[in-house]
């Protein structure tokens, strides 16, 4: 799997310019409560857009919840405040900070917390509990460790196109993706998060104007893999409609492992639990702070835990699943950009001084980050011929000028 490529996310795809709010926002009351949000206007549209931002779909996965299923998010009194964005699930927030430099845009980065599964809505200021809009829900990329809500901003898709957006949250990380294999920790719930925002989007979203009988769901990169991997989750039937996967499916290489457990030893033995069994592991990482947690997960940043089948979610291998066609009936689009993040691989990739030439070394160097897996060795060395110039079938090209 291509991990760099899931790591790189466009912070400023659903970007919008807003001004301020009216001192008393739109009032929308759900089943399990009322909520405050606010009005904004939108550059180039006359009609503003109603958001409620940090809206709860589960409960805090804190306590005994970390590391397990989300449960359906309990009631609350009176108004509550849906005008701040939540805070980022738990993730290296250095990360962020460091590619909103690289790109140069400047922007307020939340705090992270465990208690972090929240939506923010985005609707036309016109609609209506009977305007029954088309639903699009957006899956946040980031490389299944970074990323949120709090960073993308749909009030121009509502605006621009007379819909309701909805931008959802999930668990990351350790956190998301952790998995024994077993009762004690089966794994996806990251995913799980997603199918709960859904199922909430369908109680809802009517209440915004939103048609939930219409939802198609959509992301980018990480994203574009959740996207891909709910059109294959029986759990997903019926929640969504229409499904966007953009530069990520759920066949990527390397994206699924049905062994997790030795990764989870490796976590658990940085947390300094009793790694015997999954039951002690699972135990103890539970019984971690918050700020311990934190800590792990900055520490085991570059540890990917993979998606798994972990009986619920998924039963069988993405690859499984496709060859036998049991994929949800619904319009997928699905595809890449041409030069995606080209202008921002080198930052992260290249050698120091790649711009005055590299060498073949180099190139395979770079490339072996991305390929690698044993088999791929051929296939590093056809690319090499090829983009180098030495391939049989480009007589015309000799030996690149660097090698």
């Amino acid at each position: 799997m291509n991990r760099i490529s899931l790591v790189f996310w466009s912070v400023g795809l659903l970007f919008s310019y807003k001004t301020s709010a009216d001192t008393k926002g739109p009032l929308v009351t759900l089943q399990s409560g009322s909520l405050r949000g606010k009005y904004v206007n939108v550059k180039g549209v006359e009609t503003g857009v109603h958001t409620y931002l940090g809206v709860p779909f589960a409960q805090p996965p804190t306590g005994p919840l970390r590391l397990a299923p989300p449960l359906p998010v309990e009631p609350w009194e009176g108004e509550r405040d849906a005008t701040q964005k939540p805070p980022m699930c738990l993730q290296n927030r250095t990360f962020t900070l460091d590619l909103l430099e690289k790109v140069s845009l400047h922007m307020e980065v939340p705090a992270v917390s465990e208690d972090c599964l929240y939506l923010d809505i985005y609707t036309p200021a016109t609609s209506t509990a009977e305007s029954k809009l088309a639903v699009m829900v957006w899956i946040h990329g980031g490389g299944f460790v970074m990323g949120s809500s709090s960073l993308q901003d749909a009030s121009a898709l509502a605006a621009y196109q007379d819909v309701v957006a909805v931008v959802i949250q999930y668990r990351l990380g350790i956190l998301g993706l952790f998995s024994t294999g077993d009762e004690h920790a089966p794994g996806n719930f990251g995913f799980l998060d997603q199918v709960a925002a859904l199922r909430w989007v369908q109680k809802n979203i009517r209440s915004f104007g939103g048609d939930p009988g219409s939802v198609t769901i959509f992301g980018v990169s990480a994203g574009g893999a959740s996207v891909s991997l709910q059109a294959l989750s029986p759990l997903s039937s019926g929640l969504f409609h229409r499904a966007i996967a953009q530069s990520g499916t759920a066949k990527m290489r390397g994206i699924f492992n049905p062994n997790q457990f030795p990764t989870a030893q490796m976590v658990g033995n940085m947390s300094g639990c009793d790694i015997t069994s999954s039951k002690t592991i699972v135990d103890c990482m539970k019984r971690l702070t918050e700020e311990e947690m934190l800590k792990i997960v900055e520490e085991a940043a570059l540890t990917y835990f993979l998606v798994t089948n972990d009986g619920q979610f998924l039963t069988k291998s993405p690859e499984e699943a496709f060859q036998n066609h049991e994929i949800h009936k619904v319009p997928f689009m699905t595809g890449v950009t041409n030069q995606e993040c080209g202008w921002l691989l080198p930052s992260f990739l290249a050698p120091q001084g790649w711009e005055e030439g590299m060498d073949r070394s180099q190139v395979l160097s770079v490339m072996s980050f991305l390929y690698q897996e044993p088999s791929d060795e051929r296939i590093k060395e056809l690319m090499a011929d090829e983009y180098l110039g030495t391939s049989e079938d480009r007589p015309g090209f000799g030996t690149a000028p660097w090698s």
